[in-house]
């Protein structure tokens, strides 16, 4: 029997992320792959969550999401981004942030739209476009020094008549770059002369480090009316199997967005919106801290890779950091390689790449984990014959 799968979805099997993750377990490894962190979120988010879970808050929940939380959304993009939503018409709930990309993409891209991305992205980007029956245009981000950054021309020649959509992830992953204000100022100027719309994924909006900003564009004159902004409760409150996202913009595009979301999922976590509301509702201390604690584990693995012998990519932001391996070295091989030799898992970022060339020597290696895990699988990395 042919494939029956779709011919524009079969380039997609499993993700990289369910791959190593099984890999970790099968070998029993330090999983430093797929990003989530080894420790649960705020205590009085997780007593919300029993509290709703105990109080009868199990059956369906609007379709926008509740109303609380949509409060609490966007009170948080008030007093975080001086950005004002109305909660009844400029913000929707979504299953994670990758349920709402989804749903933007699907919401607003017809068959053929060109749709302008940075590599190396997330895998489901790449997945929704194809979906959408969409065209990618991707502009590379490059190793520049220590960082990452992207060509200008390279950039203005992604753009053309059939630009639907700009999807832009900063703080990004899994390079750690943070956009900006200059990079992102050129970006918004190609947006308005080229009618496009900004899909933008902020789900490390508050995991930046060294004093870098994060800047929504949204936030920059002309894109609040043509930006759709997604975040979700996952990376900042520790709760990424909980799947709370939100997409927030201006009515017409948020009505859009929810008219395909009710098709996707319908509704999602109903007892876990009104726990995610409270931890929103913990201000900027708790943030604060979770910045300092994830700043510190990436120095301490930054600085224990570079004694293992690995070339490192700081980044500015998110859970992850980079290293270089010697150009001739392919990442996938290495990374499905390195548990059966040292028992630590990473990602090879070049499955990120339409231009594969660009990241066939990179890998990435999340810090969100414990700091004896991360002195754990330093040690072993360091045990690796060169």
């Amino acid at each position: 029997m042919t494939d029956p799968l779709v011919a524009r979805m079969r380039p997609f099997g499993t993700t990289i992320f369910a791959e190593m993750s099984a890999l970790a377990v099968r070998t029993g490894s330090i999983n430093l792959g797929q990003g989530f962190p080894d420790t649960d979120g705020p205590p009085e988010m997780l007593e919300a969550a029993v509290e709703a879970l105990r109080g009868g808050r199990n059956q369906y929940p609007p379709g926008p999401g509740v109303p609380e939380l949509r409060a609490a959304v966007s009170a948080h993009q008030k007093a975080h981004w001086g950005l004002d939503y109305d909660p009844d018409s400029e913000i929707v709930i979504t299953a994670g942030a990758t349920e709402a990309i989804a749903a933007a993409i699907l919401a607003l891209c017809e068959a053929g739209d060109e749709v302008v991305c940075f590599e190396p992205y997330y895998d489901s980007y790449a997945a929704s476009i194809a979906l959408a029956g969409a065209v990618r245009r991707p502009v590379t981000l490059r190793p520049d020094g220590d960082g990452y950054a992207f060509d200008e021309a390279q950039l203005r020649a992604a753009f053309g008549p059939r630009t639907r959509l700009v999807l832009l992830n900063s703080p990004h992953n899994p390079t750690g770059k943070v956009f900006s204000r200059e990079e992102l100022t050129l970006i918004a100027e190609l947006c308005q002369e080229f009618g496009a719309v900004a899909v933008t994924d902020e789900v490390y909006e508050h995991l930046v480090y060294d004093g870098l900003a994060h800047v929504p564009i949204a936030t920059l004159p002309g894109m609040r009316e043509r930006t759709v902004q997604i975040s979700s409760a996952g990376k900042t409150f520790s709760c990424t199997g909980w799947k709370v996202g939100w997409a927030c913009g201006p009515a017409s595009l948020v009505s859009a967005v929810l008219r395909v979301k009710q098709f996707l999922t319908y509704v999602n976590a109903g007892p876990l919106q009104p726990a995610v509301a409270v931890a929103l509702g913990l201000g900027s201390s708790y943030v604060d801290r979770v910045r300092a604690s994830l700043e510190s584990k990436r120095d301490r693995l930054c600085a224990g890779l570079s004694s293992a012998g690995f070339t490192v990519l700081k980044p500015g932001g998110t859970y992850f950091v980079t290293v270089a391996l010697d150009s001739s070295t392919d990442g996938v091989e290495y990374c499905r390689s390195l548990p059966e030799r040292c028992g630590v898992v990473a990602v090879p970022t070049q499955v990120f790449y339409d231009n594969v060339d660009q990241g066939r020597h990179l890998i990435r290696f999340a810090f969100c984990k414990r700091d004896d895990v991360l002195d754990e699988a330093v040690r072993r990395l360091q045990l690796l014959e060169r």
